[in-house]
């Protein structure tokens, strides 16, 4: 089995490209939804957070935008919500791929914003970053609710530039030009990618 990682800044068209592979019927672990699938009351990380940052408790469930405002100004609780749902998307992707491999899908497509910037491209079989011009990215983010510049700014900061990530990756998907184009460039990703050989699953003790 091909293990894809499918990265790229925000703003630059991750979730139509994949959900393009899904169209395409590639199977795809998105690592945010994952994350607020965890974290929704009744999730496995619901508890642990609430116990952790109980003034983000509001109506019966976690305000992700509180929760946001505080970690993103104190790397400690950064690291502190990090060891709590680190473990728990990791035991979510293992059953997506085990799952994947037990139908014997030649291809699947993780989703990870941070994978180079959390070492996750060391256990793909290839990497596909989406990328768009820079003013193109900026309308998008600041079209989102609540979004400001500075706020843009601080979530940059944390992220590997476009320029990089896109050097580091095997494949580069152009989003600027329109959807067509880019469902065109990932149909021909998996075009290639069949031919490939999985180096990566089943994994070796914890590497995945």
């Amino acid at each position: 089995m091909i293990i894809l990682g499918l990265t790229g800044s925000i703003g630059m068209g991750k979730t139509v490209a994949a959900q393009n592979f899904c169209r395409l019927g590639i199977p795809v672990h998105d690592a945010d939804q994952a994350v607020h699938d965890l974290m929704a009351p009744g999730g496995r990380a619901f508890d642990k957070i609430i116990g952790q940052f109980p003034e983000t408790f509001e109506d019966g469930k976690i305000n992700r935008t509180r929760l946001g405002d505080r970690v993103f100004s104190s790397p400690q609780e950064l690291s502190c919500l990090e060891a709590i749902l680190h473990p728990l998307v990791r035991q979510h992707k293992l059953k997506f791929l085990g799952n994947a491999a037990r139908r014997r899908c030649p291809l699947v497509v993780l989703d990870v914003p941070l994978l180079f910037e959390t070492g996750g491209d060391r256990q793909c079989d290839g990497v596909v970053s989406v990328s768009a011009p820079d003013f193109v990215q900026r309308a998008r983010v600041l079209s989102r609710p609540g979004m400001t510049d500075q706020k843009f700014a601080a979530i940059l900061a944390k992220q590997l530039p476009d320029r990089e990530k896109c050097r580091r990756s095997d494949f580069v998907v152009q989003t600027g030009g329109g959807r067509l184009e880019s469902f065109i460039s990932i149909r021909k990703i998996i075009e290639e990618t069949r031919t490939w050989r999985g180096r990566h699953w089943p994994p070796r003790s914890t590497q995945i």
